[in-house]
């Protein structure tokens, strides 16, 4: 098996993984650094009744959104902490949006994050998104335990070496 510079397997594509197997944080000290964004959504689905005490602000525990909003700020903060490889990274700006579909009874969360850095932060907005979606299922589980969280995933990453990536089309442009 041949290795490259970060001591990695060469042909394997996974880089959290030495050469022996072994589970590693990757080096990025010779990448250049360079503007990151990563966008990434996910749904929240819930009972019509449930999704009509979150917009009506009438929910004992206040406002769903708002504090949806900050928890998925400061869990994208917080990716580091929890995902075991990631590099600590300096944000330099955090987004959250929701938007409600009263006809699907869900909400879609989006979160973008943005560093100059190194490396990418796609795990910080999937963490983002998820913990948003978490933050939801706690405030409105006394009334609804059967919410369903699905299709979390990056919509679209741009910087660094590999350029930008988008769902819409799965391209992959080099800058």
């Amino acid at each position: 098996m041949t290795t490259n510079k970060d001591n990695t397997a060469a042909n394997d594509g996974l880089t959290h993984f030495d050469a022996t197997g072994q589970a590693h944080m990757v080096d990025v000290g010779s990448k250049n650094e360079t503007h990151r964004i990563a966008i990434a959504s996910g749904i929240i689905r819930m009972k019509a009744e449930t999704l009509a005490i979150i917009t009506s602000g009438t929910a004992k525990k206040g406002d769903v959104l708002g504090i949806a909003r900050i928890a998925a700020i400061m869990g994208a903060k917080r990716t580091s902490d929890l995902i075991p490889l990631c590099h600590p990274l300096a944000l330099t700006r955090v987004t959250v949006d929701f938007a409600v579909n009263e006809a699907n009874s869900s909400v879609t969360c989006t979160a973008q994050v943005e560093t100059f850095g190194k490396t990418g932060v796609e795990m910080e907005a999937l963490t983002a998104v998820q913990i948003g979606l978490l933050t939801i299922y706690d405030m409105c589980k006394a009334v609804d335990r059967g919410m369903v969280m699905s299709d979390v995933r990056v919509e679209e990453k741009h910087g660094g070496k590999s350029g930008s990536w988008s769902t819409t089309d799965g391209s992959l442009s080099t800058p």
